[in-house]
C-alpha cells in the first residue's frame, strides 16, 4: 500500500514522552504549560505530558522539541539527560519516521521516587 502516513505534533510528543519514561533515572515528567497543569489537577495525564513539539522553522520537515523531566535522586544528572536525547532521537526515527533538529532536556526537578 503506498500513500502518506502524517504524524501529528501530539502524536511525535506522545511517542517522546514514552521513550524518556524508558530512560533508568527517569521518574517522570512535570507539566510544560499552565494547561498541562491544570490537566495533572483535574487528573488527566497523558503521554504527552512535558513534552513540547513544534515545526523547527529554520529546518523543513524537521522537529524542535523539549521535554521536561524529573529526575531520581542519586542519579548522574549529565547521563540521564544524555540518555533521553539518545533515546528519544531513536524513537523519533523509528517509531515516528521524524527527524528531530533540536532537543532540549529541562531538568524540573529531582525526587527520591
Amino acid at each position: 500500500m503506498k500513500g502518506n502516513i502524517t504524524v501529528t505534533e501530539s502524536a511525535l510528543a506522545a511517542i517522546l514522552g514514552l521513550a524518556a519514561h524508558e530512560v533508568p533515572g527517569v521518574l517522570g515528567m512535570s507539566p510544560a504549560g499552565i494547561r498541562e497543569s491544570i490537566s495533572r489537577i483535574l487528573g488527566r495525564s497523558e503521554a504527552s505530558e512535558g513534552v513540547v513539539v513544534k515545526p523547527d522553522p529554520n529546518a523543513a520537515g524537521k522537529y524542535q522539541a523539549d521535554l521536561y523531566v524529573v529526575v531520581a535522586f542519586g542519579s548522574r544528572i549529565p547521563t540521564v539527560v544524555d540518555s533521553i536525547g539518545e533515546r528519544v532521537h531513536w524513537a523519533a526515527k523509528s517509531l515516528a519516521g521524524a527527524e528531530l533538529s533540536t532537543v532540549r532536556i529541562h531538568v524540573v526537578g529531582v525526587s527520591r521516587g
